[in-house]
């Protein structure tokens, strides 16, 4: 399998690299070796993996990786994981793809802890907090593909317009150093993927979200988690009916 890094290596070093061609360029890869590669791919949240999932299965066989414990409150960061394995579920049966579905353990304490001992919960959103963020998930992710034995590990965060997707490329190709397994460079919100994306969630009826979930950014915006918590509740409970 080709590594991102036989292609960025060629580029000029004063170059801003555009990851949504080096992405084309991997899998004109692939449909030139005439193979089909594994990918575990990060999704933070439903909405994310819409678009991602719609360009990624033409090419791949995919599974989506929730691993999250960023996500503020508990009964919030169940409802997003609902929320996603039904997108999958019901993307599945609509494209008659075979998405598989995973989810990490949840640990919101971790996450604190890292904000905590390296002085970021005062960091504005889009700043060394939502980098280390970035750090973690994909660790989590390579770590995962490796034990899984995929081919690719990436994230559908790149789809986001409030992401850095030149910095979360850059942590990734760090990432796949220390691990068997190759990142997969990306930027989906190219090619109007994330209007894509808002399509998508419309027809599949997919709960978008108001904030990234992190409890430190959801202060600072001014989110009400009370009333995120209570609608949180009640769609768990109506799940269970």
């Amino acid at each position: 399998m080709i590594n991102v890094t036989e292609i960025t290596e060629k580029l000029s070093p004063n170059q801003k690299i555009n990851y949504d061609r080096v992405l084309q360029k991997v899998i004109a890869d692939w449909q030139k070796a005439e193979v089909r590669p594994t990918i575990l791919l990060h999704s933070c949240c439903a909405p994310c993996s819409t678009y991602t999932l719609e360009y990624l299965t033409k090419y791949a066989d995919v599974t989506i990786y929730f691993a999250n414990s960023n996500i503020h409150p508990r009964a919030e960061y169940q409802r997003r994981e609902l929320v996603q394995k039904k997108f999958v579920e019901d993307f599945n049966e609509q494209t008659n793809n075979h998405v598989k579905f995973l989810a990490a353990s949840y640990e919101p304490n971790t996450f604190i802890k890292m904000v905590q001992e390296n002085g970021l919960t005062e960091e504005p959103e889009g700043g060394k907090r939502c980098s280390a963020c970035f750090q973690m998930r994909l660790d989590l992710v390579a770590e995962k593909a490796q034990e899984l034995g995929y081919d690719y590990f990436g994230s559908a965060l790149t789809l986001s317009p409030k992401k850095n997707s030149q910095l979360i490329n850059e942590i990734g190709i760090d990432i796949q150093k220390f691990y068997a397994t190759n990142y997969l460079p990306s930027d989906f919100k190219k090619n109007n993927g994330y209007k894509r994306s808002i399509e998508l969630c419309k027809e599949y009826d997919v709960y978008r979200q108001c904030y990234c979930g992190c409890l430190f950014a959801a202060t600072k915006q001014g989110i009400d988690l009370k009333t995120v918590n209570k609608e949180a509740k009640e769609y768990l409970k109506e799940q269970q009916e």
